[in-house]
């Protein structure tokens, strides 16, 4: 499923020819993994992949971060992007040509007036779901069954979200839409599924203990917004927890900024020194100031589902890490360090502080969020170390939230 960079709207594929990695099964307990086909070195883009389907978050864009409907890219400049986050309407960026952003290019539908980036994005839509999850003029009525479906999800899963309904409404929709239904059940079938009682676990996670009897409600108002014959077992109890749980354990955040892919432009400039030294000081009392005006949810911010991303397994010392720096969906893999043909690549569902921590701590918050004991050289390595964490770890733990896991799996 790699892509080329360039690549936002076509359909989803296996691994290209020559591609630098590969899906491998490893055993029934561990299930699949992804592995080098050749000598990759550090510093390498292993792949840049695309979604099967990606959806921003529903609080995210309710609070104004705009983002294309289709491959999320940032629809503000880089101005426009931290005017809004500073809450300073005054603010002037240096260097407004390093921003990338092409108003001239946006298009909306023209029913529902969701927006995208390019045409090409809006087409790419219109073919492969939105024929089905578009409002029309419904658009603001909070009776039509997808407005209450969106509505229930976003009483039952606040900020920081880590999962949207609507992933789940744009697999149907494109099933519904697809004239080969089989293909595309077959290529969601691909992603890694979980026993009954982990799909619970899952579902209790995402929903948390306020409202993890809520997925009932959910899943009728689910069925009343998108039931298809064709996907009836979806529809059921069983099967609705099974594709809640397949989002919530496949699910690879997404983060896209106009103001950080701005930075990196500014970065690369070849300015004197002067410039340079002052140029670099406005941008860190932007993010300073920034900081304390929004806090840390600085991107536009969704997930998708990526067919060899989802391969990647964890490790608590990664070979590889994800990112998205084209501002949109395309998903990134590159090598921090040399990988040798055959060996695994992995990356980490922990940020660098957790990664630091005892090895007690490390896989407390690996068991609770996506239940599994780490078994990587450097856990096998401090298996003898005692079970308790310091001070300042359990004051830590209890401070971790989705929100670090999600920044750690959004990096722009």
């Amino acid at each position: 499923m790699a892509a080329a960079a360039g690549d936002v709207c076509g359909s989803p594929a296996g691994a290209q020819p020559g591609a630098a990695a590969e899906a491998r099964f490893i055993s029934s307990a561990k299930g699949k993994g992804l592995f080098a086909t050749r000598s990759i070195r550090k510093g390498e883009t292993v792949f840049v992949e695309r979604p099967v389907v990606a959806s921003q978050f529903l609080w995210n864009a309710l609070y104004n971060y705009r983002a294309c409907d289709h491959c999320l890219r940032a629809l503000e400049t880089a101005e426009e992007n931290a005017q809004r986050l500073l809450g300073k309407s005054s603010l002037v960026l240096p260097h407004p040509e390093q921003c990338s952003i092409r108003k001239d290019l946006h298009q909306q539908c023209p029913h529902c007036q969701v927006t995208y980036c390019s045409a090409e994005c809006r087409q790419a839509a219109l073919e492969q779901y939105h024929q089905v999850l578009c409002l029309g003029p419904s658009r603001d009525d909070p009776t039509h069954p997808l407005n209450k479906l969106q509505e229930a999800w976003r009483n039952m899963h606040y900020p920081p979200e880590t999962s949207s309904i609507m992933l789940m409404a744009r697999m149907v929709a494109t099933v519904k839409q697809a004239k080969d239904k089989d293909w595309w059940i077959k290529a969601f079938s691909q992603f890694c599924s979980k026993t009954a009682n982990e799909e619970e676990e899952i579902a209790h996670k995402l929903l948390g203990d306020k409202f993890k009897g809520q997925l009932e409600l959910l899943r009728l108002l689910f069925t009343e917004a998108l039931y298809d014959e064709h996907l009836s077992r979806w529809f059921t109890p069983e099967g609705f927890r099974s594709l809640f749980a397949l989002v919530g354990t496949n699910g690879q955040g997404i983060g896209t900024s106009s103001l950080s892919q701005w930075v990196h432009a500014c970065d690369a400039l070849d300015l004197p020194m002067l410039q340079r030294e002052e140029l670099d000081a406005f941008i860190d009392q932007l993010y300073k100031d920034i900081e304390k005006e929004s806090g840390e949810f600085l991107n536009c911010e969704g997930s998708g589902l990526y067919v060899l991303q989802s391969c990647c397994n964890h490790s608590c010392i990664p070979n590889a890490e994800t990112s998205f720096p084209d501002n949109n969906f395309l998903l990134h893999l590159t090598a921090l360090e040399d990988i040798e043909a055959g060996e695994e690549i992995c990356i980490s569902y922990l940020d660098c502080c957790q990664r630091e921590r005892s090895r007690h701590s490390r896989n407390k918050i690996l068991r609770e969020n996506y239940l599994f004991t780490c078994s990587c050289p450097k856990c096998l390595a401090q298996a003898d170390d005692p079970d308790t964490t310091s001070d300042e770890e359990e004051e830590g733990e209890g401070e971790t939230d989705d929100a670090e896991l999600e920044d750690e799996m959004t990096d722009v």
